[in-house]
């Protein structure tokens, strides 16, 4: 089992506290009521120091020779937020319940993207608990949960977060976050956290005041990259991989969300993403532990497979590419990168049969080439959506389609995505039709309050019909608060029909998509277009799964083959309707 660098290392009787800081000569540890102790220097930049009593609940910070002090890089819990002092944790103390879980293989995997502050009207992890019956009752079987590592202020979306080993102090405490993975298990639910390592927020961060976290050498969006490959890079290496393990070590989560790996930077001889892969897939053992990525550049490499057909490095990417389709026949927008995607039905077929539409092509948007191969990926590469915190929350108004589009046509894109071999994610709330907007929201302290409203206006003013006037301002709770699911919407007719819809559907898949899924993949799939419509058919040996999807307002001629397991809209005496999706099964 790995022994974690960062954090401390509690005993029987004492606990060592451990700090790295190669910028320092002299390090004092400060226990809250005690006076501060001078730490020992060991070696490579790091200090010691044990104290006997220690333990649980101890409060501690460091003091750094110019007077400035800092909470633990490795800290387990911020009590008071990320400029207060640090908490020791004993995980061992929490005792598990679903302790035989090993997780789900990953065909089984249909995702639910949650915010947990947005959740519930509590915003809290136990608050989240009461919701998984209905969860599970849908048909859902992974919760993939936005970042929680602890970041400034009371509210946020959790990517400026700062203390990557504290899970977010306004959602409860580390034993509540494992009482939600608990429940969660209980039910059949994995549970996937969404982690950040392209880059620390721009508040709360005290590495930089002492240790070589960044480097000149490399530039990412928020500045210059984490030191990865240069000098001290060792353990800045280890404070990150050994994160990644610790999740799914400590807290038992099924599965981590790489946010954004195109800006992960590295020149070492293993990059920090294929060793972190390597390093967790190990601590997992046995386990069902699916790492996935976000990764603009559609890099395929990281997706490989070896002869048996496992993962070699990541299980699959969240794919943008079929929510930019999707997007545009529900809505019509072509703005932006949407342009990139518009105008080619084939386009549609392509994300669902090979994943990537940008597989080496010039993409106009972005003035290069993107993408690799990926035909020859299985479909469980890619995770699929018609919805997601990004693409809600960077627009304008963080409006949901169904705010403005007919239900049908929203009906019509879940069941594409929802049935499609492909790894589906809903996102919360989707299931019910909920209209609440998912705008961007944080909380800093008013000088980067004021750039942040500043960056988005400039941001989002560059879209066709937005008005800077109507931006809610991304640092109000009011914003915040807008976002929260509102529950009693299940209480309404048209949400409950909507919510028996979407069961209907996962119930399908988990009955005949899953299984065939089990079975293997013997063929890249094949797709076509039909006027309007397309066809996709996916070779699974003996079984041969087809849809027609006509996402559009004419009829187009269409005649069904083999048996018919899910249909939408109109569809007989050889024609489709507008709107109109039908998935079947045949023998191949």
């Amino acid at each position: 089992m790995t022994e974690f660098t960062f954090g401390p290392i509690l005993r029987s009787t004492e606990t060592e506290f451990r700090f790295w800081s190669p910028q320092s000569q002299t390090v004092q540890l400060v226990i809250e009521g005690d006076a501060p102790v001078e730490m020992e220097p060991v070696k490579d930049g790091w200090f010691s120091c044990t104290v006997v009593g220690a333990g649980a609940g101890t409060r501690y910070a460091f003091l750094l020779p110019d007077g400035l002090q800092v909470p633990d890089p490795g800290s387990r819990f911020q009590p008071d937020d990320v400029h207060g002092v640090s908490e020791v944790i004993d995980h061992s103390a929490y005792r598990w319940r679903a302790r035989s879980w090993k997780g789900r293989p990953v065909e089984e995997l249909v995702f639910y993207e949650m915010h947990i502050g947005a959740f519930t009207a509590e915003g809290t992890f136990k608050a989240a608990i009461d919701k998984l019956d209905h969860l599970a009752g849908l048909g859902i079987t992974a919760l993939q949960i936005m970042p929680i590592a602890d970041f400034p202020g009371s509210y946020g979306w959790g990517y400026d977060g700062v203390m990557p080993y504290a899970p977010e102090s306004s959602y409860g405490r580390p034993d509540d976050l494992m009482a939600l993975i608990d429940a969660a298990h209980e039910r059949g639910l994995c549970v996937f956290l969404d982690v950040v390592y392209n880059h620390f927020g721009p508040d709360g961060n005290y590495l930089p005041a002492y240790a070589p976290i960044f480097t000149d050498h490399h530039k990412t969006p928020w500045g210059n990259g984490i030191n990865f490959d240069a000098e001290h890079s060792e353990a800045v290496r280890s404070f990150m991989i050994e994160n990644a393990i610790y999740w799914v070590r400590d807290f038992r989560f099924d599965g981590l969300r790489l946010d954004a790996v195109h800006a992960i930077k590295d020149d070492s001889e293993e990059h920090l993403l294929k060793a972190l892969a390597r390093r967790v897939r190990a601590e997992a053992g046995d386990r069902h532990v699916h790492l996935v990525v976000e990764n603009e550049n559609n890099d395929s490499d990281l997706l490989e497979r070896d002869a048996d057909g496992r993962p070699m490095y990541f299980t699959a990417q969240w794919n943008d590419d079929i929510h930019h389709v999707l997007h545009i026949a529900g809505t019509g927008e072509t703005f932006g990168y949407y342009k990139d995607f518009a105008d080619d039905p084939a386009k549609l077929g392509k994300a669902l049969a090979e994943g990537f539409v940008y597989q080496g092509e010039m993409m106009e948007y972005r003035g290069e080439a993107r993408g690799k191969p990926s035909a020859h990926l299985p479909p469980t590469a890619f995770i699929s959506f018609m919805q997601n915190h990004d693409q809600i929350g960077n627009r304008a108004l963080g409006d949901r389609m169904i705010a403005s589009q007919p239900l049908d046509r929203m009906k019509a894109l879940a069941v594409c995505y929802l049935l499609s071999p492909q790894l589906p994610m809903l996102f919360m709330g989707e299931e019910f039709g909920a209209k609440q907007p998912f705008p961007f929201f944080c909380d800093f302290n008013e000088e980067l309050n004021e750039k942040v409203r500043k960056g988005r206006r400039e941001e989002l003013s560059r879209l066709p019909g937005f008005d800077a006037d109507d931006l809610p301002d991304p640092t109000a709770r009011d914003t915040f608060e807008m976002a929260k699911l509102d529950w009693t919407e299940l209480s309404s007719s048209v949400s409950r029909e909507i919510t028996a819809f979407y069961r209907n559907i996962l119930n399908v898949r988990h009955r005949i998509v899953v299984p065939l899924l089990a079975s293997g993949s013997t063929a890249p799939a094949a797709y076509e277009n039909h006027g309007s419509a397309v066809l996709v058919r996916w070779d699974f040996g003996a079984r041969q799964l087809t849809l027609m999807a006509n996402l559009a307002d004419e009829d187009v001629s269409f005649e069904p083959e083999g048996d018919m397991i899910f249909q939408f809209g109109a569809v007989s005496g050889g024609k489709a309707g507008p709107w109109s999706v039908v998935w079947s099964v045949s023998d191949a």
